[in-house]
């Protein structure tokens, strides 16, 4: 069953048994996001007793690749080309009445934040963080929309603080500020997963995310006008901020605890306006706790599609990729090729490297390996590569800021070709293997 909204997901949990509710009372204060942390990756939580707040959160609605399949109608290992066959077929979205969007059941243009029930999540950020907003502008230029999702702190009521990376939303806020004008925006929040991943997209600039979103519900996305700013919002979302981003004003925003599980520094960053929200009657609140395996799983989805696609143009013969766990689903990169020719598993390494700046290593496999199995992708690294001849460093690439260990976001790039060579002689990488062994079900032998 697909899910237009937050609410029919958050049904579809409950009777799949993905849900547990918490009704004793929870504070905002690290308590939430430790509770949520200490379930991440086993079911989704909805916390329905904050203290000194009356609207429910919930959070880990997306913390497995299972429940991400169970989403989109597909099996676990269809989610990435599903994902991409949206990318590359995206639908329309339509525009409904205001009347008939539930986020705007209450409309009000007087912002005060603290009603709101905005957690702080590790020990030492800056303040309360909305994690699970999707943030909406518009190219300045053409007025084509894009969508993304930003760490927003909260600085004053009706405030904002925001880390913008060098990407689509940096580029239309160079433009508005270099003419002195502000960058309407808007903030939704509570959203399905669907929508959620759409926004992850790694698309060209021009490219609605919006649309991919169409594509993977099988119907057309409805938004709704916003009520200050020109701007369309999902009509189906829990609540909507709107604003603008101020040109020539930055703030201190940080410390914030980041996906790869350390602190983005404090640093002036541009500030955000609030306008007017709107949101459901009785909405809810949506967090995603940092470095969770939410977190990390939606920004593989749509980063393993473009890596699969941009790394097939190069390598036809590429038949799976993972963003892995460990590499914080951004920086480790395992591939899985039939090889066919010496050099392939090279190629394929450049690609990866060319689909992100954020990938580091990148290791090549054969298809008899499990990509998604750490120990296997080990046991090929230390048995069918030389690192002298099989492993190559390129120095001082770009890379992200918010990995610690680099240069200001300059980066080393790592490639390891781990895959059995074609003249090898018969025999000697042949995998050992006992016949019948798949068949064989424990519980036929074991009382």
């Amino acid at each position: 069953m697909t899910c237009f909204s937050l609410r029919q997901w958050l049904s579809v949990l409950e009777q799949n048994g993905c849900l547990r509710h918490v009704q004793k009372e929870v504070d905002l204060h690290y308590e939430l996001a430790a509770i949520g942390k200490k379930v991440a990756g086993r079911y989704a939580l909805q916390f329905n007793k904050i203290r000194n707040a009356s609207i429910p959160v919930v959070t880990g609605i997306a913390g497995t690749r299972d429940l991400l399949a169970m989403a989109m109608g597909v099996r676990r290992e269809q989610i990435v080309e599903h994902f991409a066959w949206a990318q590359a077929n995206p639908m329309e979205c339509v525009l409904v009445e205001a009347r008939t969007a539930p986020v705007k059941e209450k409309i009000s243009n007087d912002v005060d934040l603290q009603v709101l029930p905005i957690p702080v999540h590790h020990e030492k950020d800056g303040g309360p963080y909305i994690t699970a907003g999707v943030l909406i502008a518009k190219d300045p230029c053409t007025g084509v929309r894009n969508i993304s999702i930003h760490r927003l702190q909260v600085l004053g009521p009706n405030r904002l603080g925001i880390l913008i990376l060098p990407r689509h939303l940096s580029y239309f806020f160079r433009v508005a500020e270099a003419e002195g004008k502000p960058l309407e925006i808007a903030i939704a929040i509570g959203l399905d997963p669907l929508l959620l991943l759409a926004s992850q997209a790694l698309t060209p600039l021009g490219y609605d995310e919006f649309t991919i979103a169409g594509a993977l519900y099988g119907r057309p996305l409805e938004l709704v006008k916003c009520e200050t700013v020109d701007l369309e919002v999902p009509a189906q979302a829990e609540i909507v901020l709107e604003g603008r981003l101020l040109p020539g004003v930055r703030e201190i925003e940080g410390p914030f605890g980041e996906y790869p599980k350390y602190y983005g520094p404090a640093s002036p960053k541009p500030v955000i306006e609030l306008t007017a929200m709107t949101s459901r009657r009785d909405p809810i609140f949506q967090t995603i706790v940092p470095a969770t395996k939410e977190h990390l799983l939606l920004g593989a989805i749509p980063r393993e599609a473009s890596l699969l696609q941009i790394v097939k143009n190069t390598v036809p013969n590429v038949l799976s990729v993972h963003l892995t766990p460990g590499g914080a689903c951004r920086y480790h990169a395992i591939i899985s090729i039939d090889k066919q020719n010496e050099g392939e598993a090279k190629n394929a390494i450049f690609a990866a490297f060319s689909s992100s700046q954020e990938i580091k290593h990148v290791v090549v496999v054969d298809k008899d390996v499990d990509i998604f199995n750490p120990e296997d992708v080990e046991w090929a690294i230390a048995t069918r590569c030389q690192a002298g001849r099989d492993v190559f460093i390129v120095e001082r690439a770009l890379g992200n800021k918010l990995d610690p260990s680099s240069d200001n976001g300059l980066s080393d790039k790592m490639g390891i070709d781990a895959t059995v060579p074609l003249d090898a002689e018969p025999g000697r990488f042949e995998r050992i293997r006992i016949p019948g062994e798949e068949a064989i079900r424990l519980e036929d032998y074991l009382d």
